[in-house]
């Protein structure tokens, strides 16, 4: 990197913590040019987070008091940029910044401010999938956060609210805060609308990642009509909802010989299972063989 380059990014911090309401559009020239150098560069990234202090003032300039101030959405941008770093992403996981995405995600106002929404959204995520940062999200009280938001109406944000699910859950921990605060009900309610195939496929992704667990899979087969439901899943679905709902059909099978027994009473599932080993290509179709070997000799 270029001195002029280092000299920039530190000017633009400087001003970037200028106070007062006559700056406001001096601070906003100086988080454009942060969000611009640090989006592409993983060296500029770093440069940012080495300065002293300047991770504590774009926090402090992502929390404005009205959520589509452009102050707000630009600071919010420059952290989610670093992020991208996979060597700045445990320090970027404070509990200041954790409970401050909190409280976006859950935010009423959310929907109306959909830039800003999908910036936490993207950035709790983004925080997420570093394994030593996922104890850190169960014990903020981001994993009810998550459950609660996914219940609500689609938003803009949906998508990646069900991906940083996915990746929370995948320790154990956060499954079995996921699994109390009703997670299992509201991802298949997800999976079963016709909201978009996109979200049902994530949906059956963080799903499947919670039935690795115990209590997440008891769970599963306490749930009205498991069986029937996945198998409609694998009716109906994307390629990605076939393979969740595959994914979670072996599961039950191999824990529980009641919902196998569901499934050899299904007169439709060896057609729906021979239907996906013909459409579909890859893991689904694999999985589908798999079933039907299982189904097959149950029925013996």
């Amino acid at each position: 990197m270029s001195n002029r380059a280092r000299e920039t990014i530190i000017e633009c911090i400087r001003k970037a913590q200028y106070s007062g309401s006559n700056e406001e559009d001096i601070r906003q020239q100086a988080l454009q040019t942060l969000v611009a150098v640090t989006k592409i560069s993983p060296q500029n990234r770093n440069v940012v987070a080495q300065i002293d202090g300047a991770i504590s003032s774009l926090l402090s300039l992502s929390k404005s008091h009205f959520p589509q101030d452009q102050i707000q959405i630009l600071a919010l941008s420059v952290l989610f940029n670093l992020s991208l770093n996979p060597n700045l992403k445990n320090s970027l996981a404070r509990t200041e910044l954790i409970l401050h995405l909190n409280t976006l995600v859950s935010s009423s106002n959310l929907d109306d401010s959909i830039d800003s929404g999908k910036l936490a959204a993207s950035l709790l995520c983004s925080l997420a999938m570093l394994d030593k940062n996922k104890a850190k999200f169960g014990v903020t009280g981001t994993i009810q956060v998550l459950v609660k938001a996914i219940a609500g109406p689609r938003r803009p944000a949906s998508h990646h609210l069900l991906s940083s699910l996915a990746e929370l859950v995948q320790f154990h921990g956060n499954c079995t805060l996921a699994v109390r605060a009703g997670a299992v009900q509201v991802l298949i309610a997800v999976a079963e609308s016709a909201d978009g195939e996109d979200l049902s496929g994530t949906s059956l992704v963080a799903l499947g990642l919670i039935a690795r667990f115990e209590e997440g899979l008891n769970e599963l087969k306490r749930t009205d009509r498991i069986v029937v439901r996945m198998v409609g899943i694998l009716k109906r679905g994307c390629m990605l909802s076939k393979d969740g709902a595959s994914e979670i059909l072996l599961r039950l099978f191999d824990e529980s010989e009641e919902c196998l027994r569901d499934a050899v009473a299904l007169p439709e599932l060896s057609s729906v299972l021979a239907d996906v080993s013909v459409r579909c290509t890859g893991r689904a179709r694999e999985k589908a063989g798999l079933l039907m070997n299982k189904v097959m000799v149950a029925s013996v």
